[in-house]
């Protein structure tokens, strides 16, 4: 398309036909996706799903970009310092398909906002910060009781962890058992249910910079783009019907520094044998470097 040349759909999407029927397309195109964050995974899910040609969305977030931002979210550049994560988001989506329908919610998810947040959409994908486990438990609580599949990919030091709930399977609360846990229990509940094989561990250059106190981790661009590129298939397969999906008690972790990929399975969750000794040596190795004086932990 040259400068000044009227947007077309057809066109604009026409490189994804072939890995899609121009059917699927328009299948996709008629499909609206929520996303809840709009930060380091969230903002790139958008931009990935809107090139593959979902034609709608529900994006939220409450927060503005700071500096801080810079190493590995989409929308964080000089220019939008300090403006609402929703808003940039938007606009480069927008700026990708200027036909998508775009419902913003700036206020994030909550309660009282959940069941319009959810309205009308055929797949959550979620993005919320790691230690969101008050929103994240509503939403997927909420996509349960409303028959949403729902997508997590959790960006783990230089690759990714994809966990893929479905309406008909297990639950994310009865595979995470996160009820009547202090936050500190869902931080370690939530890690090992998200990567049971732990292929991030290992290579940690400066364990001193993971501080669960003033919740902050470090992070990269690399595992947040593997994220959006493991989800978009996952997303693909669900909104399609084809395609072989591993949703929960199973899912699958691909580490890119450690060249390694593993299918994970879980029957139980967290109340899995395997993983009650998972969390039994987490909770040891956090009390270690609390006793060695690791600065937040």
């Amino acid at each position: 398309m040259r400068q000044g040349q009227a947007f077309d759909y057809s066109s604009a999407f026409s490189r994804n036909i072939g890995w899609v029927t121009v059917a699927e397309q328009e299948r996709l195109r008629r499909m609206r996706i929520a996303i809840a964050g709009m930060g380091g995974v969230g903002g790139v899910h958008l931009l990935t799903l809107a090139r593959l040609g979902i034609g709608a969305f529900h994006i939220s977030d409450f927060d503005t970009f700071d500096i801080a931002n810079f190493n590995r979210q989409a929308g964080a550049t000089l220019s939008t310092l300090g403006r609402p994560k929703v808003d940039v988001l938007a606009e480069m989506a927008l700026d990708i398909n200027p036909d998508l329908a775009i419902r913003k919610f700036p206020e994030g998810v909550s309660d009282a906002n959940l069941d319009a947040f959810l309205e009308g959409v055929d797949l959550y994908v979620d993005g919320l910060d790691f230690f969101s486990f008050g929103a994240r438990r509503a939403t997927f609580a909420a996509c349960r009781r409303l028959g949403i599949p729902a997508v997590t990919a959790a960006p783990l030091g230089m690759g990714t962890a994809m966990l893929v709930f479905l309406p008909d399977g297990m639950s994310f609360e009865d595979y995470f058992r996160l009820e009547g846990c202090d936050e500190e229990e869902m931080g370690i509940r939530f890690l090992l249910g998200l990567s049971p094989g732990m292929l991030q561990r290992g290579y940690l250059a400066d364990p001193s910079r993971v501080n669960l106190e003033e919740r902050r981790g470090p992070s990269t661009i690399a595992a947040c783009q593997l994220c959006a590129g493991v989800t978009a298939t996952e997303v693909l397969k669900i909104l399609l019907g084809r395609g072989k999906i591993l949703a929960a008690p199973r899912g699958y972790q691909f580490d890119a520094y450690r060249n390694s990929f593993v299918k994970t399975w879980r029957p139980g969750g967290n109340a899995n044998p395997l993983q009650r000794l998972g969390l039994w040596l987490a909770r040891k190795q956090l009390r270690r470097m609390k006793e060695q004086g690791i600065a937040g932990v």
